[in-house]
């Protein structure tokens, strides 16, 4: 996905940390952050902020600055804020737009003929679009790498994109491509760990750990942080949403 855009992915590594029990399932059983702030602060920390969650669980030399790397860390106010923004209301409405069906569809892009896999655009109120780019991996149609270098290279107000790992799984080969196509084109570019509510709470710090080492020494262009989120728990989506808010400058 990405912001205009945002990018889908998935991913694969391993090592560390037995198990420390099962990742909470019920952290919050709305996306409403008006009901999460309700939250006991130990749940509120875990849905909030999942690494301060996982970062208690590091012994001292393990790393645990590892995953503090807090150069994201909006207050409860902010984040409220950043609520809004995609709160859809009368006012402030959220917009399917279009689908590219062939890239030379996208709006406002002269792009090669023969892509026949969609980009969907979405309209968030009047202050940025969203672009769920086709997922990439075994199902990706042969043209997928064409389609979207064209897209990345070309679309001048791309403020970011968002790479979607697998938590479960880690890094794999395939994310790697998309990861060197971020930093070949010298793209600013952000991990979104996914599927956090799968793993046990040692398993996952373990996947953290790793996937953090390697952003800190294999990449340039990735910002330091990682994102961890469950779609099931809401853990980290509200922060993420925030995130998103800020870099395209909606909570000035």
């Amino acid at each position: 996905m990405a912001a205009s855009g945002q990018w889908r992915g998935m991913g694969r590594l391993a090592e560390m940390a037995p198990a420390l029990g099962r990742w909470p399932r019920f952290y919050s059983t709305s996306s409403t952050f008006a009901e999460v702030l309700r939250l006991p602060q130990k749940q509120l920390t875990r849905v909030v902020y999942p690494l301060r969650e996982l970062a208690q669980h590091l012994v001292t030399d393990t790393g645990s600055g590892l995953i503090e790397q807090r150069l994201f860390d909006p207050s409860l106010e902010d984040i409220a804020r950043a609520e809004s923004v995609f709160e859809a209301t009368a006012r402030n409405r959220i917009e399917y737009l279009s689908s590219a069906v062939r890239l030379d569809h996208a709006p406002s892009l002269r792009q090669p003929e023969g892509h026949t896999k969609k980009m969907n655009f979405f309209k968030v109120g009047k202050y940025f679009t969203l672009v769920d780019m086709p997922g990439y991996g075994y199902r990706a149609p042969e043209d997928f790498v064409d389609m979207v270098e064209t897209y990345l290279k070309e679309r001048k107000n791309l403020k970011r994109t968002f790479l979607l790992v697998d938590s479960v799984v880690g890094i794999t080969k395939l994310d790697n491509i998309a990861i060197e196509m971020c930093e070949e084109f010298a793209l600013p570019y952000v991990m979104v760990l996914t599927k956090i509510d799968k793993s046990s709470k040692g398993y996952l710090l373990k996947q953290v750990l790793q996937i953090q080492k390697f952003v800190n020494t294999q990449t340039q262009g990735c910002f330091p942080q990682l994102f961890p989120i469950s779609a099931v728990t809401y853990s980290g989506v509200h922060l993420l949403k925030c995130f998103i808010a800020d870099v395209t400058g909606s909570l000035k």
